[in-house]
């Protein structure tokens, strides 16, 4: 048998810190996700896509979130398995309550412990969350669930596996050596936002579309193969349309940074790419100034975002920079003082660096004029 396995969907994720551009962008990328999970079914010839958890953000969304979540689902001829997580738990009279009185007979909700039976012989273990943090292990019941005539055993379950700290949701800790236990041929998890491998028979598929910057890598759905008496086949497949980067770049003069910056723009999509850029490094004011000007007149505007940390880029003046102050008395004077500041030391020093720095941004502006 063939399927997709996908989780951590978070339809609704309002991510409330960029420009409302931004955040268009990225909520209906999660739901265009859905629409490539369904069209990679139907090329690959797949008639499930189960779901390990975390469809929804939160377990009250918008009625909008739930209509298009249904009507993208809808029209796929796929069925679509969806498991309860920790963001959106099961609980009488919720979200999943809302989905029922939507969904068609495609959209199977699976917020009860209940083995399933999707093809002759196939068995479905689902793991709902009924809380958001659960104490016990939500994987201990596939060792009672009876799947009679099985000749495949698949186990759904949203949790985190060993000591995945902060970035996954510890306190539903499942088992790592689960699948082996509970006699499954394969183990979809959810939780991890990243695609991972904890052994042969149990996968974190991952998070569809990106949504942080923890990672190079686009999000993926697995395409899992199995058949009785063999290890699984494993394959990822690209879903994700936004990339999210980390850069930190040390550089000292314009050429450079001028240099990462083509690099950059070259290996990219860049419309479709998100990018936090730490700088670092001592140049003269003027290659600061002239690299900062690059960044939000050029690369910026070319990126979806650009999250720029400059703090640790050193404009120190040069003697032709201090000369083109001292032409002008006062300016050179405040100049001399501050740059005698910055060369003593201390608690002032740092605040002299941007006020010269300042100082001479206002010069050439009014010099440019």
């Amino acid at each position: 048998m063939k399927f997709l396995h996908s989780a951590d969907w978070q339809l609704g994720k309002p991510y409330g810190r960029f420009d409302p551009d931004v955040r268009a962008a990225l909520t209906e990328a999660r739901f265009d996700a859905i629409d490539t999970l369904g069209r990679t079914a139907a090329e690959q010839g797949l008639g499930h896509v189960v779901v390990a958890g975390d469809i929804f953000d939160t377990e009250g969304p918008e009625d909008r979130t739930i209509v298009q979540a249904i009507s993208r689902m809808s029209r796929h001829a796929c069925r679509w398995w969806l498991l309860p997580g920790n963001h959106d738990f099961a609980r009488n009279g919720g979200l999943w309550d809302r989905i029922r009185q939507r969904a068609g007979e495609r959209i199977i909700v699976l917020s009860e412990p209940a083995p399933h039976e999707v093809e002759p012989g196939v068995w479905l273990l689902p793991a709902p969350l009924v809380h958001r943090h659960n104490l016990e292990d939500p994987t201990d019941l596939f060792d009672t669930m009876e799947t009679p005539g099985a000749r495949l055993r698949i186990g759904l379950a949203h949790g985190s596996i060993r000591d995945f700290g902060s970035r996954g949701e510890t306190k539903n800790q499942i088992a790592p050596d689960r699948a082996k236990r509970s006699g499954l041929d394969y183990l979809a998890l959810g939780d991890w936002h990243g695609t991972i491998k904890i052994d042969a028979r149990t996968w974190y598929s991952g998070t569809p579309e990106t949504d942080r910057f923890q990672r190079d890598d686009p999000g993926h759905a697995l395409l899992v193969d199995i058949e009785a008496d063999r290890e699984p086949v494993v394959t990822p497949i690209r879903t994700g349309r936004f990339q999210w980067l980390v850069r930190n770049w040390t550089v000292n003069d314009q050429a450079s940074f001028d240099a990462e910056c083509d690099q950059l723009i070259a290996a990219i999509d860049p419309p479709n790419t998100l990018v936090q850029l730490t700088l670092a490094g001592i140049t003269s004011l003027s290659d600061r100034i002239a690299m900062t000007g690059r960044l939000e007149n050029d690369v910026e505007h070319r990126l979806r975002l650009l999250d720029i940390r400059a703090d640790d880029l050193v404009g120190r003046p040069s003697e032709e920079d201090l000369a083109s102050l001292a032409v002008e008395g006062m300016l050179g004077a405040a100049a001399a003082k501050l740059t005698a500041r910055i060369e003593s030391g201390g608690p002032e020093a740092p605040v002299a660096k941007r006020a010269l720095e300042r100082l001479f941004v206002e010069y050439s502006r009014e010099d440019a004029a």
